[in-house]
């Protein structure tokens, strides 16, 4: 049983991680047009799909896969390891609320929210996904 939660965690991590990646860039070509244009009506709906489809699924099936693999197994919670990846993984679901708020703003028409700042942020959960698998996988300390 412990394996196949493990394996359904990691299918969704890579998920959740995926839409992470993908949803600023769809908001990236949305902030390049204006609120009633072809490409703005287009990436809002997509980003929309996205996020009810592939990033709320996967966001929730994350945390309820991890909590279980704790459950199920309550030792691979005791290394530092461990509490240095949940602070990471935290960090990443403030990400994804962070992107959210920042995609409602520009669904809204109203953003000023610069472009190269939203490169800069669609760059941070790949940094953090990297980090976390080393941890989970080396086990450093």
């Amino acid at each position: 049983m412990y394996l196949w939660v493990k394996a359904l965690h990691l299918i969704f991590v890579v998920s959740w991680i995926a839409g992470l990646l993908i949803y600023p860039r769809y908001k990236l070509h949305q902030l390049r047009s204006q609120p009633g244009e072809a490409l703005f009506d287009t990436m809002q709906k997509a980003s929309k799909k996205l996020r009810k489809i592939i990033l709320e699924p996967s966001i929730a099936a994350v945390w309820i896969l991890g909590l279980a693999l704790v459950a199920l197994n309550p030792a691979v919670a005791s290394g530092k390891w461990f509490m240095v990846k949940m602070v990471l993984v935290i960090a990443i679901s403030a990400m994804h609320g962070m992107l959210l708020r920042i995609g409602r703003t520009i669904d809204e028409g109203n953003s000023n929210f610069s472009m190269t700042r939203l490169k800069v942020i669609n760059e941070i959960p790949f940094v953090l996904f990297a980090i976390i698998a080393v941890l989970v996988i080396v086990q450093p300390f």
